[in-house]
């Protein structure tokens, strides 16, 4: 492929993203397909000759979009925003075409610095304490992740490098196999996944508290299970703290956690993947009280932030912790300006890193911190506006408390009628939500994720959610039903609806009026 013919490609594919979005309210939010459609679409081998662009390009559609979850449909309310926008996707596509790999400053001394500045910036923007940012005198500083996962993994590793040279020093007669054998750490029952994950990949044994009725967890019931284990000779060495958990957006209370890791010298990790997008808004700020008791703090811009994946800020009071624990040194990797910039593979599990920065500079330049403020506050007002669906119908009650962008509601009574309900909503593919559970309760979460959902996309949820709980409780006899569904999926004239309805009511045997049909 030579420029000219890259151009041509280049601006059909923007074409194609920009009618994809524009349409995106149209197509399903869930595919339609089975595990294995794709292998009866394409070949079993690499193609032999070289084939078109344009036969690439449409294949998009006949291949990839079949089997396509639409994350950044109106109507994809599950999990957790996925979020993209135009500067996002423009400033991927020239890190994509730069194509540099800044793992030091040397290899690319802007990859670096521009990171640093934007890192700053960011931290800023969220009111951070200045020991986290690099333009303090002080080793804090910001670095740019792939996912909140590995930001969690990282601080574990970093946490247990730490502990294992405090107690050397302390008990010189102890291996270090032994201490690290003792080492423990401990989060939330309502923690995500990936915390879990870092205790397995990490070694080191992970407690989940339990939270209390606000889904949060407490001082109190962090101290009970520190000192627990400090008397059968255990070895506290890691707290990860939620600032927005996955299953209701709860808080862990900081302000508690906090100063019972800093006396005991555990490391505290504030996971806000989520949440942490909404502290540009002063109005949240005080849902990160006892922020600055942490040693690390993170949070995505590629979820509620308008930065495309993968772009998880992370942020330390002292890098060297991390530079200790992931240091190693080549002939090759070695440069004279080593130590006025950070080296940034020091500060991170691989040793490549991508330049996620230029995207952050994109976008907070073309949003401004108003703009991205106003888009905070207007999906919060989304979810405000579907809440009081829910509030306003007695078939239905809110199982938290409303936070951000995430409302969570189940039907009342048991268990049943929510799950009868989530399969229903799932099955039409109308809208796409998730569940959770909380105490044995089954729920229902509703995210407001896309930009571009506005206030019929909520309706129309709405709309959806309201008459598949309708069915449940006032189900319609089978036979209605074909007529229905029959209609419904037709695409005659209003003329013949009335013939259609006379041909059903032969076909399944109905003797009774048909139903009414609005």
């Amino acid at each position: 492929m030579d420029t000219d013919e890259f151009r041509e490609f280049g601006k059909a594919a923007v074409d194609y993203l920009a009618d994809y979005t524009d349409t995106l309210r149209e197509r399903p939010v869930i595919p339609n397909v089975e595990p294995g459609y794709l292998g009866r679409l394409i070949p079993d081998e690499a193609p032999e000759k070289p084939e078109s662009w344009q036969e690439v390009l449409g294949d998009v559609e006949r291949v990839i979009m079949p089997g396509m979850t639409h994350w950044n449909s109106p109507q994809f309310h599950g999990y957790f925003p996925s979020a993209v926008s135009y500067p996002s996707i423009v400033a991927e596509m020239l890190s994509a075409g730069i194509g540099c790999l800044g793992f030091s400053w040397m290899t690319s001394p802007v990859c670096t610095e521009l990171e640093v500045t934007m890192m700053n910036w960011l931290g800023k923007m969220l009111g951070l304490p200045e020991q986290f940012l690099n333009c303090t005198k002080g080793p804090g500083g910001g670095v740019i992740q792939s996912s909140a996962s590995v930001a969690t993994f990282v601080g574990l590793l970093a946490a247990k490098e730490r502990t294992t040279r405090r107690m050397m020093k302390l008990h010189p007669d102890w291996s270090e196999a032994d201490i690290k054998a003792k080492l423990i750490a401990y989060t939330s029952d309502q923690a995500n996944s990936s915390v879990e994950k870092a205790g397995l990949l990490g070694s080191m044994p992970m407690r989940h508290l339990p939270s209390d009725e606000h889904c949060r967890l407490r001082g109190s019931t962090l101290l009970e299970a520190i000192e627990k284990d400090e008397r059968e000779g255990l070895i506290p060495c890691y707290v990860v703290a939620t600032l927005g958990t996955t299953g209701t957006c709860a808080h862990d209370c900081l302000e508690e956690l906090g100063p019972i890791c800093n006396d005991k010298n555990v490391w505290l990790h504030v996971d806000a993947a989520y949440a942490g997008a909404a502290f540009v808004c002063p109005e949240f700020r005080h849902l990160m009280s006892g922020v600055e008791f942490a040693d690390s703090f993170d949070f995505n811009p590629h979820k509620w932030l308008l930065v495309n994946f993968d772009c998880s800020a992370m942020w330390v009071k002292d890098s060297r912790y991390l530079v200790e624990a992931f240091n190693v040194d080549r002939i090759y990797l070695a440069h004279e300006k080593e130590g006025q910039q950070p080296d940034y593979r020091h500060w991170q599990i691989p040793l490549g890193r991508r330049f996620r920065a230029l995207k952050l500079w994109f976008v907070m330049r073309m949003y401004g911190v108003q703009g991205l403020q106003n888009y905070i506050r207007h999906t919060v007002n989304l979810a405000k506006q579907f809440e009081g669906y829910i509030r306003n119908d007695d078939r239905f009650e809110i199982v938290t408390e409303v936070t951000m962008a995430l409302v969570c509601f189940r039907m009342k009574g048991d268990n049943s009628n929510t799950r009868e309900l989530l399969d229903k909503l799932l099955a039409r593919r109308k809208i796409y939500v998730i569940a959770a559970t909380y105490r044995e309760k089954l729920f229902i979460r509703f995210v407001v994720c896309s930009s571009l959902c506005e206030a019929r996309d909520m309706e129309f949820a709405w709309k959806e959610v309201s008459e598949r709980a309708t069915e449940i409780l006032n189900p319609v006899p089978q036979q209605d039903v074909a007529v229905m569904s029959a209609i419904e999926s037709s695409k005659e004239p209003a003329t013949n609806i009335a013939t259609m309805i006379k041909d059903l009511k032969i076909e399944h045997g109905l003797k009774e009026k048909a139903p009414k049909i609005s």
